[in-house]
């Protein structure tokens, strides 16, 4: 087992570390008559006579108790503070919501002005326009709705003015709109035409629906003749009507006669030839169809169009 080195030998000290070093002595200069009498006054010399005297310090004062008026007052110094503190911590909140307000209110003020003068005697209605009259007279139906003159915009009666536009039975739909200050807009749909019904009463001028538009006692002109056994509510008038709605004008303007007893079998009679459609399914298609073979073979010199499977027309 291996031994642990000796420690290294003390080094000694210099002379002058081992001896300390002592202030010199001052001695005290003598005290004189009527001089200090204790040791801070020997310590800062004698006393000049001339010089003036400090008074001493008062002597310490013990509190008083606090009373119950003392307590009320702190606490309110303390909540006083506290407001304060509060006031200006919140001065940037009460900013805001006032700016907020003041926003608010002057929405409010605009909104409940607009609606004073929307429904004021300064926005009644002094004009009726029709628009969408073809065979309508514009100003019978503008004469029909003249109850609405002197109502404000923002009061004119939907109802009254449906009212006054179920006596013509060629309005299909309508809407009415407002153009301030004093300007009504009624905008009419007319329901076409498809062609007349015979009947005891005379001819009666109808529409894809059906409904009744004019009876005279004369076919009108420019309208083909319908001839439909089962009548206008049928699922035969309902195919008619789809066909016509699906020609274009040219077409339309040659035809003479529509006739069908069921739904798959609609005849068109042309000036000059017969049109076999069938239902009134494919009628795009089967009036591109009719079109190239009135092209290929013009209608003088053909009595039958046959479309009714659009892609293996016959021709008569």
């Amino acid at each position: 087992m291996r031994r642990p080195s000796p420690l290294p030998p003390a080094r000694p000290r210099p002379a002058e570390e081992e001896a300390p070093v002592l202030a010199p002595i001052v001695p005290l200069a003598p005290v004189a008559a009527g001089g200090p009498t204790n040791a801070a006054d020997a310590a800062t010399g004698p006393v000049d006579p001339a010089a003036p005297t400090v008074p001493d310090a008062p002597a310490p004062v013990s509190p008083r108790p606090l009373s119950v008026r003392d307590v009320w007052a702190a606490a309110r110094a303390r909540r006083r503070a506290l407001r304060r503190e509060i006031r200006r911590f919140t001065q940037r909140q009460r900013r805001r919501r006032i700016a907020w307000l003041s926003v608010v209110a002057a929405v409010l003020v605009v909104a409940l002005g607009a609606l004073a003068l929307a429904y004021s005697p300064l926005f009644a209605v002094r004009e009726i326009t029709v628009v969408g009259a073809k065979d309508l007279d514009p100003a019978v139906v503008a004469e029909a709705l003249e109850a609405q003159k002197g109502t404000p915009l923002a009061l004119v009666d939907s109802s009254e003015v449906k009212a006054a536009l179920v006596a013509f039975p060629l309005v299909e739909s309508y809407a009415v709109e407002a153009r301030p200050p004093h300007e009504l807009v009624v905008r009419i749909v007319e329901r076409t035409p498809i062609g007349s019904v015979s009947s005891s009463a005379g001819h009666t001028l109808v529409d894809a629906a059906g409904v009744a538009l004019a009876t005279t006692p004369d076919a009108p002109s420019g309208y083909p003749a319908l001839t439909v056994p089962d009548g206008v509510g049928s699922r035969a008038f309902d195919a008619v009507g789809r066909v016509f709605r699906a020609l274009p004008d040219d077409l339309r303007a040659q035809v003479t006669a529509i006739s069908a007893t069921t739904a798959n079998d609609v005849t068109l009679t042309l000036a000059e030839a017969d049109v076999l459609w069938g239902s009134a399914d494919d009628s795009a298609l089967k009036v591109v169809t009719l079109q190239s073979a009135m092209r290929a073979r013009p209608a003088d010199a053909v009595s039958v169009y046959d479309v009714s499977s659009p892609g293996a027309v016959v021709i008569r």
